[in-house]
């Protein structure tokens, strides 16, 4: 079997074979097949697609290229969620502890994270003396007996996709759908997942920014879980605006906290019942959605979530005061108001925008190198659709180098727009895929 041939054939539109694609995937993880060969593939199939049976090959290629982990030990159905990413995305954050309330085990592994915030792992780090350092027997233990543990990802796991997407970002193959739905899917594949719950965001701030494409990748990543034996089940949901109110990693704790106590933002609440209920259906722990959602419901307004947290916190290190008293999170040395400059209505929240407003406080990473401060961001006090008065505050600035401030508020005045017209408030939930199709 020669590389230049299977270039050919994709590049003449036929399907690769499973044997062909675990020749390519294993030759070029062993570095027998050069990076100019990858390249020329990548390029054949952004042009010419892949068949739902190659990318289902794809993704296991790739799964089988490294590690496996075995979550076997764990009692009961684990179910994994994954977010394409956004602004003010705590999501997992709230999820996490929401669902092991009902006794769904979330055995999460998770990462830092390069943007706007940190990664989940990075947000949580904002509790004092949390880790994820724990060993594989421990967070077995720690799942079986309290449904919720995170540790932090291991280094050989999918090495096939770090050579791909290093690769596929360096040669302008990065917005194809079959290579960017195997690469997620191989993460939450080899990660020992029996379920998974994807989260597939759209607009400004969101990787995929138009709707079309965003719902083609959800349905595409569907059709793999379902494919290779992992059912799956995936929302459209929207960010054309911040999700939430906080953007900043002890900022996003306190709001998590306040929606586990049933108190937080609306959108961030309906998201994570939305979500958490597909989890909770896809674990066997409830027939339908709506009886998965009272599950949840229930454990808010009982307040078992929040005591769900306050444990998992303490269960890896952290201190768990900080579910009672918020306080004794980091806190920055400024707050300062953004105030509106006229009357009308929030038109738009420019999702992407703001959440650079955010990274330039210092609350995420530009580079691999950066360091996060825990207690900067941004809260907004309006969202789109909401009524403002000149002098009202659109957003509180939580920042410790003043420096940056006015770089800062001249981002988030160009990036908030106001109308004298009464603005309707996005549509959330665009969509919902339970099924291959």
């Amino acid at each position: 079997m020669r590389m230049v041939d299977l270039i050919q054939k994709k590049r003449d539109g036929h399907a690769l074979t499973k044997k062909e694609i675990r020749f390519i995937i294993e030759g070029y993880t062993k570095e027998e097949i050069p990076d100019y060969q990858v390249s020329a593939l990548s390029m054949a199939i952004f042009f010419q697609d892949m068949t739902e049976e190659e990318r289902a090959e794809l993704t296991m290629a790739i799964v089988e290229s490294g590690e496996q982990i075995d979550l076997s030990a764990i009692e009961g159905t684990k179910v994994d969620k994954h977010s394409t990413g956004g602004v003010g995305d705590t999501t997992t954050l709230v999820l996490g502890p929401l669902v092991a309330s009902v006794g769904v085990p979330v055995a999460k592994m998770s990462g830092r994270g390069l943007g706007h915030t940190g990664g989940t792992i990075d947000k949580l780090e904002a509790v004092e003396g949390f880790h994820v350092e724990i060993e594989k027997e421990e967070f077995v233990r720690l799942v079986n007996e309290h449904k919720l543990a995170v540790i932090g990802q291991s280094g050989n796991l999918t090495p096939a996709d770090k050579k791909l997407y290093a690769l596929r970002d360096v040669t302008a193959t990065v917005n194809s759908i079959p290579l960017i739905a195997s690469s997620i899917m191989s993460k939450k594949i080899a990660a020992g997942a029996d379920a998974i719950v994807l989260d597939v965001k759209t607009g400004a701030g969101a990787f995929m920014k138009i709707y079309e494409d965003a719902q083609e990748l959800a349905q595409a990543m569907v059709n793999i879980g379902n494919r290779v034996g992992r059912q799956t089940m995936a929302i459209l949901s929207d960010m054309s605006q911040p999700l939430g109110f906080a953007i900043g990693n002890a900022l996003e704790v306190k709001e998590a906290i306040d929606t586990l106590r049933g108190e937080g933002p609306e959108d961030l609440t309906e998201l994570c019942l939305t979500l958490g209920s597909q989890m909770v259906v896809l674990a066997k722990k409830a027939d339908t959605l709506e009886e998965a959602r009272t599950l949840l419901e229930g454990a808010i307004s009982s307040g078992k979530a929040l005591e769900v947290f306050e444990t998992f916190l303490m269960n890896q290190g952290g201190k768990g005061e900080v579910v009672k008293d918020p306080s004794l999170l980091p806190r920055a040395k400024h707050i300062v108001e953004l105030e509106a400059k006229e009357d009308g209505f929030i038109e738009s929240l420019v999702a992407d925008e703001i959440g650079t407003a955010a990274m330039w406080l210092g609350a995420g990473r530009a580079t691999k190198e950066s360091t996060i401060d825990m207690a900067v961001g941004l809260v907004l006090n309006k969202k789109v659709g909401d009524k403002v008065q000149a002098g009202d505050s659109l957003v509180t600035i939580h920042a410790n180098d003043q420096s940056q401030l006015q770089k800062v508020k001249e981002k988030l005045y160009n990036a908030i727009l106001i109308t004298e017209e009464q603005v309707k408030a996005p549509t959330l939930v665009h969509e919902v895929m339970t099924s291959a199709t």
